[in-house]
């Protein structure tokens, strides 16, 4: 099976592909519009989704990814406004279990996060992250 390819579109005559399109909506989904988000991050963010699932992730997944990414992005009380209570827990559980492992798909999206200077400082200050 030959890997599946993202692609952003060009002028208008080629469209976004079909992961760039589920990410957009699940940013969206998660109160975060996508045109926030610099493409090069949209496009690490599916490339890492394609390393934790080579065949296709499952569909609850861009949901997922895009809920982590908006609480880093949004901080712990405008996430908790947007998507409620439990999904601000889940957040945070998920970050502290990427801080213990340092290496999962949820390690990845809070590092990323950080390096592309997206991340709020609530967030950084409150888990202790840093870029070293």
């Amino acid at each position: 099976m030959a890997p599946r390819r993202s692609s952003l579109g060009f002028l208008g005559m080629f469209g976004r592909s079909g992961d760039l399109r589920q990410l957009d909506a699940a940013l969206g989904g998660a109160d975060l519009h996508p045109a926030l988000v610099p493409e090069g991050v949209k496009l690490t963010i599916v490339n890492l989704m394609k390393d934790r699932w080579p065949d296709e992730p499952p569909t609850q997944a861009y949901s997922e990814v895009a809920r982590l990414f908006s609480y880093c992005i949004a901080g712990r009380e405008p996430f908790e406004r947007s998507n409620g209570l439990q999904n601000r827990l889940e957040a945070e559980r998920r970050i502290e279990a990427a801080l213990e492992t340092g290496d999962s798909l949820d390690a990845q999206i809070v590092l990323m996060t950080l390096h592309a200077k997206l991340i709020n400082a609530e967030v950084v200050e409150r888990y202790g992250l840093n870029a070293d």
